[in-house]
């Protein structure tokens, strides 16, 4: 009796692994042996990244806030515990988009930070 090797799943999870394969490089993207391992590498490399895509988000923002508050004489830091003083509630995502499109209502938001931080430290 002949072997049998459910060839048409064979072929067909040859062909999902290929297609997933596809803009790879030269034999990576045509050869089943190299494609499976490069498709294996590439989902870990993207489910780590999905992760890392949030911190480089966050330090971007922080960049920016701490870029614009410096250019009025503040840095981050003092900024970010006036705001908290002040009872401002807005996350780095808000504030750094507000930085890069409304300057003036950005100087707003420091004004604030920084006259509560004087009442803080009087108090």
């Amino acid at each position: 009796m002949p072997r049998a090797t459910n060839a048409p799943a064979s072929r067909a999870r040859r062909k999902r692994t290929l297609q997933k394969a596809k803009g790879f490089r030269g034999f990576r993207s045509k050869l089943f042996r190299y494609a499976k391992d490069a498709v294996r590498k590439a989902m870990t490399y993207a489910y780590r990244d999905r992760k890392v895509r949030k911190r480089e988000f966050r330090k971007l923002w922080i960049q920016r806030i701490n870029a614009a508050t410096r250019a009025q004489g503040l840095s981050y830091s003092r900024f970010t515990e006036g705001l908290k003083a002040a009872g401002i509630e807005l996350d780095r995502k808000v504030l750094s988009d507000i930085a890069i499109k409304d300057a003036a209502a950005f100087n707003a938001i420091i004004q604030q930070a920084k006259t509560a931080l004087e009442k803080k430290a009087a108090a």
